[in-house]
Parts: C-alpha cells; sequence; structure tokens
C-alpha cells in the first residue's frame, strides 16, 4: 500500500455540488481531507460525506479572519504540510508527483506557488494569460492570510483576492492544477460582482489609506513574484483607461484571440469586472467625502 503524503487539504465550499465530487476524487494521495462549508443549500456536504470526507460549517461573524485563515486558526491539523483549493479545483497526477518530491526535498521551500490553470467555457486556455499562480501549499505554521481591510457589513466570508504571507522561504511547481467551474457563466459573473464590491473597498483603503493593512503584502517591484505582482497593481489602479488596457492585455499582448471565441468573450469579462470595481470606487469615494 502506497504512504498517503502527509498533507491536509482544505476544500473551501459554498454550494458546489457541481463541483466537489470531481475534486475529492483527485485528493486521494492526500493524509487528510477537509471540505469547510458555508452551510451550502444544495447537496454539498452530503456529497462530500459520501466520499468518507469530514465537513466542516464555517459561521462567519465579519472582519478577519475568513473562511481559510480561521480554519488555519481553530481546526486541528496535525500534518506539518497544508494544501488550500477551491472545490471547482482539480489536482492532477504530474502536480502530485511534484508535491511528492519537494515536501521531502532536503532544504526545501516552506512554501510553494501553484498555478490556478483557467479553464473557460469548456475548455483550456493556454494563451491569454488567465492563469495565474497563488501559495497554495505551505508548512503547517509557516504561513497566514493578509489582512487588507475590516468590513462588517461584507458578506464574502472567503478570502477573494488576499494572498499567503509566507514566515520562510517559497518556490515555485511547475504542474498546474485544473479550475474549472462546472456553474455556469451565470455563477461566475454573479460571483464576480460580488468581489468587484470588495475589491472598490480595498482600493479605497490604498488610495486613501483607510482601513487597517496590518498584515500585508508589501508592493515592491524587486522583491519576490507576489510583491512584484502588488506592485504592478498598485501601477494599474492609478492608470486612465484601466479596464481597456485589461482587455489589451490579455487579448492582444497575451495572445487570447489565439483562444477564439472563449478567448474575447474572457477578455472581455476581464475588463468589465475592471470597470465595476472603478465604478463602485467612485460611488464609495464620493460617499465617504459627503459623509466627511
Amino acid at each position: 500500500m502506497i504512504q498517503p503524503l502527509p498533507i491536509t487539504v482544505l476544500i473551501a465550499a459554498k454550494d458546489e455540488e457541481r463541483n466537489i465530487g470531481r475534486c475529492l476524487t483527485s485528493l486521494s494521495p492526500a493524509e487528510h481531507l477537509i471540505v469547510i462549508d458555508s452551510h451550502s443549500k444544495d447537496e454539498t456536504a452530503k456529497i462530500a460525506e459520501e466520499y468518507g470526507v469530514k465537513v466542516i460549517q464555517f459561521d462567519y461573524k465579519g472582519g478577519y479572519p475568513k473562511k481559510r485563515q480561521w480554519a488555519l486558526d481553530n481546526l486541528p491539523i496535525t500534518t506539518p504540510w497544508i494544501l488550500l483549493l477551491d472545490a471547482d479545483e482539480i489536482v492532477p497526477q504530474g502536480l502530485w508527483s511534484e508535491i511528492a518530491s519537494a515536501i521531502v526535498k532536503p532544504g526545501g521551500a516552506d512554501a510553494y506557488l501553484i498555478t490556478k490553470g483557467f479553464h473557460f467555457l469548456g475548455r483550456k486556455l493556454h494563451f491569454g494569460g488567465f492563469s495565474h499562480r497563488a501559495t497554495l501549499l505551505f508548512r503547517r505554521g509557516k504561513a497566514r492570510f493578509e489582512r487588507l481591510i475590516e468590513d462588517s457589513t461584507s458578506t464574502l466570508d472567503m478570502e477573494v483576492h488576499e494572498r499567503i504571507i509566507v514566515d520562510g522561504t517559497l518556490a515555485s511547481l511547475n504542474t498546474p492544477l485544473i479550475h474549472e467551474d462546472f456553474k455556469g457563466l451565470y455563477a461566475y459573473i454573479d460571483r464576480h460582482n460580488k468581489y468587484s464590491s470588495w475589491e472598490a473597498g480595498v482600493r479605497y483603503a490604498f488610495l486613501h489609506r483607510a482601513g487597517t493593512q496590518q498584515l500585508t503584502i508589501r508592493p515592491n517591484l524587486f522583491g519576490n513574484h507576489q510583491e512584484k505582482r502588488r506592485f504592478l497593481k498598485m501601477i494599474a489602479m492609478r492608470m486612465p483607461f484601466e479596464p481597456q488596457l485589461w482587455f489589451l492585455y490579455h487579448y492582444v499582448f497575451r495572445l487570447g484571440f489565439l483562444e477564439g471565441k472563449p478567448g474575447l468573450i474572457a477578455s472581455q469579462i476581464r475588463a468589465s469586472y475592471i470597470a465595476q470595481v472603478r465604478a463602485k470606487l467612485f460611488e464609495l469615494t464620493k460617499r465617504n467625502a459627503v459623509a466627511s
């Protein structure tokens, strides 16, 4: 019998009955699986339990921490390694092989960036730059989510674009995981409408030095991957015509046009998301100006 890898996989879920089974099926090499559910109204929890996976219900109280940081702080995780996943993500065998080598490597890193391979409208997008890297695998006790803003009115109970801060060394794995949501465009766009409200609040906090930002990744052009990404984002949010620039970035500069209609639609949605963020930021700025 093959010894399971000493990893606890934390799977964040809410109304994921269309995705959760595929996700759990891909996780057999891991020692422990835990689904952190947000009181799904569908069969998410039932399906997970049928797979023999422990389900924990998360009751969000507002503010920090959100779902995954709460799990890191409160669940009795005993394995030396933790892998974070969303319910619409699959770990292919090639990535498991890389993970197995990385966690036993002498002098290996404390955390690893993994690419979320973006699938859209039934296909993997090779062009367009829609896939991105995130810190998903790390040693227990060596990483936590940054703390950006306190928003007691937000209903988003899971981290959106908050990044992991690593207390130690950071490296990268090459094989991407499969990120494919089978709930359709309506759910995808509805989710990003909520994300855009959150991001508008984050941008307001950065631009006006409001909020807490007590624990956050600092922008640094010459820093690590996450610091460079944050630096470029700080530049982008101050540029005029940002939605149009993002469309050009994905569709032209990153060759999204080679993906045909799915590449065009994905680029348009990205530009529309940024336009929503900026519109909500404008509204938030006006409202706060009147209030003061």
